[in-house]
């Protein structure tokens, strides 16, 4: 181990973020150690230079069992990256990544996790740099990008690792057992007990926000003495390439194989996730992505662990408000938020046919609808504004949904293109929200199915009793990230809090301010919950986390 790397140093730099993160995930009181304001990162160009300098080149990791190279990014704001990344061969990988482990999982929880936080550490430095990786790969605009990105997925990543730890330590390294015996003599035993990795970790990155979605099972595989091959989507294959190459630095200059971390880059059309995760050296798996291939997943992969988060159809319940336009403001804003590109972004408005009761007056669910897209379009008005806000369509598929949902209903709001000042290529469109009535059968076609990106649905319901009905069976059979609700009535906020514990789904209830439903925050808030079909895993908590090693004993007479 090096001399500026060595165990002791580590614990004097890191030790003490680590007592933090514990008394936060305790409290669930705000805190962060990464500021997620751009000042605080000086390095503007020099990171944006690093960036460039990526683009074109091949990507050196020198990891083993490399038959060749390959990429194909492009990003969604019209330009080719040109980075080659190396194509693994799992036969010659894996067992190298199998080889790396006795001396990690010998360090012990606490060094694992200084390890972690120094990797987490140099990460932060070259925020910048990922900031410009992950605004190019997934197309979220540039100060999301920063913040999601950066500070906030390294957020989620120190969580992970602060919860790796505290499952670890539960148990001492070491015991004394004596047993009186009456007048023989007692039993004594010397017992250890060490927490021993599963295996190789496998994470299967998505492509909208490679690392905020991908740092968590990263680093809790890592914590708990896995080794981690990462299998990025090839569309956003450089924020997770720069993460591994980081890794794979800290370890090495800290005295452990660098293998514990590679990188796995699948060739067009090549399907790499699932050869890999059927390889018996892969015993815990980490993806984020389609209801199809998550199942895929959970059915086949039966030598892993396999924790996935997949579709989900996410309602806000609209009953009545005490700040209309306060609501109204808070919802554009949430439809709105990288082109409603995220897994908690609201899908489905709940709105009573008869309208709802404000502090404005009585208003329709005509009125609420008229209302919500005029306060959209108002957010979106300024074009500079808007596509700061909205980023660029990511995929195909997305603008083809979009471009789908007028024939769904009827148009409250229609979708308009922007164009990028910076990216002339770039997609950009405002997001679309479409009127269905839940009581005519075609329409629960369109509202009880995901429709990934900027298109929500206002849809009418006969009552608020009506709408919890609908939000119950919508959580029980699809599955939501999030769940949002406006009332001003405590009976109802009963009925929503009953529903989202009954049916296991996370709960805001009257955000009118600068918190959003589709924002979560490290340390205090749980993305996801486990519980229903968008998710079979929360991020964070102790089950997260606890399966990914095994506590083993020796014993011996004392």
């Amino acid at each position: 181990m090096s001399a500026d790397l060595s165990t002791v140093h580590l614990i004097e730099r890191h030790r003490a973020t680590l007592d933090k993160a514990l008394e936060a995930v305790r409290t669930r009181e705000y805190w962060s150690p990464y500021p997620e304001q751009l000042k605080a990162y000086p390095e503007a160009e020099a990171g944006k230079a690093a960036f460039e300098a990526l683009l074109g080149h091949q990507f050196e990791l020198d990891q083993p069992g490399t038959d060749e190279w390959t990429g194909s990014e492009r990003s969604p704001y019209g330009m080719e990256l040109g980075v080659r990344y190396p194509h693994p061969d799992p036969d010659r990988l894996l067992p190298a990544m199998r080889a790396a482990l006795p001396a990690w999982r010998d360090a012990g929880p606490e060094a694992r996790a200084m390890v972690c936080l120094e990797i987490l550490s140099r990460i932060n430095a070259r925020t910048h740099e990922f900031a410009h990786a992950v605004m190019h790969t997934s197309g979220q605009a540039f100060t999301m990008a920063f913040q999601a990105g950066g500070p906030h997925a390294q957020d989620r990543a120190l969580e992970a690792v602060t919860y790796a730890y505290a499952e670890q330590i539960r148990v001492p390294d070491s015991a004394q057992w004596i047993k009186p015996q009456g007048k023989r003599e007692p039993l004594d035993l010397r017992k250890t007990f060490t927490a021993v990795p599963r295996g190789v970790g496998l994470v299967i990155g998505c492509n909208t926000f490679p690392t905020w979605n991908g740092y968590p099972g990263l680093f809790a595989s890592l914590a708990t003495g896995n080794a981690v091959l990462v299998k990025p989507h090839p569309q956003a294959v450089l924020p997770l390439a720069l993460t591994v190459a980081i890794a794979r630095e800290v370890l090495a200059e800290a005295g452990f194989p660098s293998d514990l971390v590679c990188l796995a880059v699948e060739r067009p059309g090549e399907g790499l996730a699932k050869t890999l995760a059927l390889r018996p050296e892969v015993r815990v798996i980490d993806y984020t992505g389609s209801t199809g291939f998550g199942d895929w997943l959970e059915a086949n992969a039966r030598q892993a662990q396999v924790f996935t988060e997949k579709a989900g159809v996410n309602s806000v319940v609209v009953d009545s408000t005490g700040d209309y336009r306060g609501m109204l403001a808070n919802l554009a804003f949430s439809l709105s938020l990288y082109s409603g590109q995220m897994c908690t972004t609201p899908q489905n408005l709940l709105i009573p046919r008869d309208g709802i009761e404000t502090d404005a007056g009585p208003k329709s669910y005509d009125e609420v609808v008229a209302d919500l897209a005029a306060a959209v379009d108002g957010l979106l008005g300024d074009d500079t504004r808007a596509n700061a806000l909205l980023g660029a369509l990511v995929s195909p598929e997305v603008k083809g949904r979009l471009e789908a949902a007028p024939d769904l209903g009827e148009v409250a709001l229609a979708s308009r293109s922007l164009k990028h000042p910076d990216f002339p290529h770039a997609v950009v469109r405002t997001p679309a929200v479409i009127k269905l009535d839940a009581a005519k059968p075609d329409a629960e076609a369109a509202f009880m199915a995901e429709c990934f990106g900027p298109v929500s649905f206002a849809v009418a319901v006969d009552s608020t009793a009506d709408a919890v009905q609908l939000l119950r069976r919508t959580i029980r059979d699809k599955g939501a990230m999030t769940v949002g609700g406006y009332t001003t009535s405590p009976e109802v906020e009963r009925q929503l809090e009953e529903a989202c514990w009954e049916e296991s789904a996370q709960l805001s209830l009257n955000l009118t301010g600068g918190v959003y439903v589709n924002q979560t925050a490290a340390f205090s808030d749980f993305h996801g919950s486990g519980g229903n079909p968008a998710a079979n895993a929360a991020l964070c908590d102790g089950a997260f986390v606890a399966s990914r090693f095994r506590t083993v004993e020796v014993r011996r007479p004392a």
